[in-house]
């Protein structure tokens, strides 16, 4: 296991020029999968429609009453609770969308390596658990600490590390309570799934998918700062090999949209007939809450203002609706929206890319090809 953490000698691979998807490529995309953009029309994404990536395998546990999660390290008192211990403990519900850190990848130039999404890897949900802060209360965690460190069953080897599924948060996000970091027993209403982290997951509001943790067994209160793999060599945003780069942390706006009319099996190009089209999608950010969405449906050269839905009250860290009414005309169209939030971060229309493919929320214009008559190709 030649590379240690913190070594970036052997960054990620990039795709070659013409290079197309490969084998291993594939094999991750078969493994995982993202939301269907026509589940967007869902206020909450059912568990089988949500976005899965699972770095290694997902642990059998087939008794979820036996699994034991410790809060250890600079801490007054360890914890050793079971799933019951858990449940004693208030419960809170909070509307989250967690979105993969990589979404997009698949469609920078040249082309990261790695798992290949399009835009599809996204999801909300309603979690039910333990705010993080009140299992850090009671087992007296040192307000001095560096890092909390959180480590799940999943074990596995990235370029040459071998290591259990690790990442930590600083504890001022850990112990807080806005957003309030939940170690969830529950989505939807029902006791977690194997694929979505049974029986205990963490759940960040406002952070990217790698920040929670699946199949969480252990919490760990650190005097010196992390720098296991996931922290300090993969999820980092760098544009050449040898920089050290800044961490990925908290989610870019992004708008989608219900891809329109009906598609094409195999290209996705949607057809439809003239006239008055409702366009629909789905908006969010991790950064601010979001403010404003645009319609595009000519590439991003002109854009026209669509109808936010307002917000909830308790739902800053979910998606928000928006349509927007189109007149189609015949001819091909790229439909796209882009999204703003309050703090001014705007969706960009051209990539923003980087080694490791992440954070890259470039709008994602829709082929829409709009026709009178029979659809012909």
């Amino acid at each position: 296991m030649g590379q240690r953490p913190g070594d970036v000698s052997a960054p990620a691979r990039l795709a070659g020029p013409g290079e197309g998807i490969g084998a291993d490529e594939l094999a991750l995309a078969a493994r995982n999968h993202g939301l269907p953009l026509e589940a967007l029309r869902h206020d909450l994404t059912p568990p089988g429609l949500h976005y899965v990536l699972t770095h290694y395998d997902i642990p059998y546990v087939p008794r979820a009453g036996s699994w034991r999660l410790s809060v250890d390290g600079q801490v007054r008192t360890p914890l050793d609770l079971s799933l019951a211990d858990l449940l004693s403990f208030p419960q809170v519900t909070t509307r989250v969308t967690v979105e993969c850190a990589g979404n997009g990848r698949a469609l920078l130039t040249p082309r990261p390596i790695s798992q290949p999404w399009l835009v599809e890897a996204v999801g909300t949900a309603e979690w039910t658990g333990v705010p993080l802060r009140l299992l850090l209360a009671e087992a007296g965690a040192d307000p001095a600490a560096a890092d909390v460190v959180f480590t799940g069953a999943d074990h596995g080897v990235e370029r040459g590390v071998e290591q259990d599924y690790q990442r930590a948060l600083p504890p001022a996000v850990a112990a807080g309570d806005d957003p309030e970091v939940l170690v969830a027993t529950a989505m939807n209403g029902a006791p977690l799934l194997p694929q979505h982290g049974r029986p205990l997951r963490l759940i960040v509001p406002g952070w990217y998918g790698m920040a929670h943790v699946k199949w969480l067994r252990s919490v760990t209160v650190s005097d010196v700062p992390f720098k296991g793999f996931q922290q300090s060599v993969a999820y980092r945003i760098r544009r050449t090999a040898g920089e050290e780069g800044e961490p990925v942390t908290r989610i870019a706006p992004r708008a989608l949209l219900v891809p329109p009319g009906f598609p094409d099996f195999m290209s996705r190009t949607r057809v439809l007939r003239p006239g008055p089209v409702e366009l629909f999608g789905r908006a969010w950010s991790g950064q601010a809450a979001v403010s404003r969405v645009d319609v595009s449906t000519d590439g991003g050269g002109s854009w026209e203002p669509a109808v936010l839905d307002p917000a909830v009250a308790g739902q800053r860290w979910a998606w928000r609706a928006w349509h927007h009414t189109w007149s189609a005309t015949p001819g091909e169209h790229a439909v796209g929206a882009r999204a703003s939030d309050i703090d001014g971060h705007v969706q960009p229309v051209d990539q923003r890319w980087n080694r490791g493919g992440f954070a890259n929320n470039a709008v994602r214009f829709v082929r829409v090809v709009c026709v009178a008559g029979a659809f012909s190709p």
